[in-house]
């Protein structure tokens, strides 16, 4: 069965908002395709603020030849999403709305927009020192279940804990936002290209070798400037 042949993903975006929230006041195409990484398997991300919803959500449609993933706020719902993505650290709506371009807009968006980049600026919230201690202390508990194991299964399944615990702590302890899945590499390259390099090379070595050395250097090394791995005299709850 041959796939339908795609529209252009502005004019397949625009197509959708004008058929599917002909009322809305404004509308945002993000992601991959307004950064130029989109793949074959990309979609179009769409945001859509309209005064007469009552409760946000998202859906999903397949139009044009293009899998569509719409988020839909009302005037003052994507403020309670901004919060709970800033509190998060990961800030998926804010980047969406500051990067979007326009496909529809009654006058509403320069604020909205504004919102968005200023709460990205700002950065994540700094963590407690009590937070920072756990966080040493996770690293260091999952670094030495990989060193000790002897189970090339487990060991496969504690770096992937390792790996978005690195990411994590990094991004964290320099004022960053951190990702998920594809965004991991992509926040970190965003914040130092020449880490994340050695990073992704160090997973990349255990992966196909086995060779457990550059993540434990790795992660020595972004522990290092808060006193290390931590394992003795760590308490929490008491």
């Amino acid at each position: 069965m041959k796939r339908m042949k795609r529209m252009k993903a502005p004019f397949a975006a625009k197509r959708f908002v004008d058929e599917y929230f002909p009322h809305c006041q404004a509308a945002l195409l993000a992601g991959s395709v307004i950064r130029g990484e989109d793949t074959s398997t990309s979609d179009l991300d769409i945001v859509i603020f309209d005064s007469r919803i009552e409760i946000a959500y998202r859906e999903t449609h397949i139009e044009n030849g293009w899998p569509i993933e719409v988020f839909v706020h009302s005037l003052t719902s994507y403020k309670t999403y901004f919060r709970s993505d800033a509190e998060r650290a990961r800030p998926s709506l804010p980047r969406m709305v500051a990067e979007g371009i326009v496909l529809k807009d009654s006058g509403v968006l320069s604020i909205i927009k504004n919102e968005a980049v200023g709460l990205l600026k700002e950065g994540p919230a700094p963590w407690s020192e009590q937070t920072l201690m756990t966080k040493r202390y996770m690293l260091t508990d999952a670094l030495g279940d990989l060193i000790g194991t002897q189970n090339e299964a487990e060991a496969l399944f504690i770096a992937n804990t390792l790996a978005e615990a690195i990411h994590e702590f990094v991004l964290r302890t320099n004022g960053q936002w951190i990702g998920a899945s594809k965004w991991i590499v992509r926040a970190l390259k965003q914040y130092d290209e020449d880490f994340a390099d050695r990073f992704v090379t160090a997973f990349q070595s255990f992966y196909k070798t086995g060779n457990r050395e550059g993540i434990i250097t790795i992660t020595d090394e972004v522990l290092a400037p808060f006193g290390g791995r931590l394992f003795e005299g760590y308490s929490m709850g008491k």
